[in-house]
């Protein structure tokens, strides 16, 4: 009984301890969005406005707690659209050809947008 005892002890000081730190202060601010990510914002824009990636990269659109969608211009290599209400979620599209690409948000028609790839 007492090794059990002891053992447990030991646990809780080795967790303790763990979760102590440095003594540093500890941040509150949210971490940088990955890279090549366009945010649909609550203040209806898509930003950045315009985005210039490699061909063959993926580009990340984050939607936030107000629904959104994104229609791409009708082009030769535009990736498929992204239709239907998202909130609070992320989606992806690969860009495998270069070009100028034109999306917008049928949702909110003055969310304009440009992905420009190289």
């Amino acid at each position: 009984m007492r090794y059990l005892a002891r053992a447990l002890l030991v646990a809780v000081a080795v967790t303790i301890a763990a979760c102590g730190g440095s003594g540093g202060t500890h941040s509150t601010t949210a971490p940088p969005p990955p890279e090549n990510t366009i945010s649909a914002t609550p203040a209806l824009t898509f930003g950045p406005t315009t985005l210039t990636v490699s061909a063959g990269q993926t580009v990340t659109f984050a939607f936030g707690s107000v629904a959104h969608n994104v229609f791409f211009d009708q082009q030769l290599g535009a990736p498929a659209d992204i239709d239907g209400l998202n909130a609070n979620v992320s989606v992806q599209r690969v860009f495998t050809a270069p070009g100028t690409y034109h999306y917008s948000c049928h949702i909110h028609p003055s969310m304009r947008g440009t992905v420009v790839v190289n």
